[in-house]
């Protein structure tokens, strides 16, 4: 079949470019994930789609792609909440398995799932391994109050491959964007995700609304999907695609700052996670908010389904 239709679209540089309708999007996207094109042809999209920009719509398709190519885990008897971990840390340590580990500690259901897209980046897999949490080797059901690690290459071989174009052209392209969305639930699940960028919040909550999908979208720290814990950021949640109230960022630092490791390495950031779990140290300010306000929702969501 080929992309050349959908080449010429897209790939008319920022002002002539044409963006696709959501069924040519999952069209594209199908046949990247199924393997049917040359190493040429995936370079072109991600090259085009980097100056371009996707569109709502344009994620959407893709997303309607990949759901089907996932190995998805089965439903339980609540939402699954999905924390996607593709950043890692560059200057301040890693706390996203800190929030899943907390948010099991609820009783929610948690699932982790990421690859290392940056060499030079402290990856979750590695904090979760000095926490004695070992990556599943098979998609299972994840259980209430259970932490759960999920590879992406577990869930999606060729999502994998799609992100590690990055490594050879060193920019990122839309599936990058794409894991930060996705279900890889086969019932309903709560999606934290996070933006770097103001423009990102826009994009990305016109995508809860248009898949209807329930979570929270946050200026994460560093890309993760965990509240920067120095300060309050802005929290929106969604459930079905509605977007409810939310949390107004706090401006500034806190008055009390948590103290943070000053190494960001796999083992000291274990054991600053352990510190907090078992109560030595405090829960950051932000992160016990965020968690406070993902159960909250849930606990709505619950309501609205019974």
């Amino acid at each position: 079949m080929g992309i050349s239709q959908y080449l010429k679209d897209i790939g008319r540089g920022k002002e002539g470019a044409r963006s696709l309708s959501r069924a040519q999007a999952a069209d594209l996207m199908g046949q990247l994930l199924d393997g049917t094109l040359t190493d040429l042809e995936i370079g072109a999209f991600c090259l085009a789609m980097r100056i371009k920009g996707e569109t709502a719509q344009e994620m959407a398709g893709f997303l309607d792609a990949t759901e089907p190519r996932l190995a998805r885990v089965p439903a339980g008897a609540q939402p699954l909440v999905v924390l996607p971990s593709y950043n890692g840390a560059r200057k301040l340590p890693l706390l996203t398995p800190l929030l899943g580990l907390l948010l099991a500690r609820r009783g929610l259901a948690v699932l982790m799932h990421g690859t290392a897209t940056e060499d030079a980046r402290v990856p979750a897999q590695a904090v979760l391994a000095a926490l004695s949490i070992e990556p599943l080797q098979q998609v299972r059901a994840i259980a209430a109050g259970e932490l759960a690690f999920a590879p992406t290459a577990l869930l999606c071989p060729a999502l994998e491959q799609l992100l590690a174009v990055r490594r050879v052209v060193g920019l990122r392209n839309p599936a990058h964007s794409l894991v930060k969305q996705m279900n890889p639930s086969q019932g309903r699940a709560f999606i934290v995700a996070s933006h770097t960028h103001p423009e990102y919040a826009v994009s990305m909550a016109a995508v809860f609304a248009e898949m209807r999908s329930s979570g929270m979208l946050l200026r994460g720290t560093e890309g993760e999907p965990v509240a920067d814990a120095r300060r309050t950021p802005a929290m929106q949640c969604f459930i079905d695609g509605v977007a409810i109230d939310a949390v107004a960022a706090q401006g500034g630092t806190l008055s009390q700052l948590p103290d943070l490791p000053a190494s960001i390495d796999a083992q000291t950031t274990a054991t600053y996670t352990r510190a907090v779990l078992e109560g030595t140290l405090p829960v950051p300010a932000p992160l016990l908010q965020q968690v406070d306000r993902i159960v909250q929702t849930l606990e709505s969501m619950q309501e609205g389904s019974s």
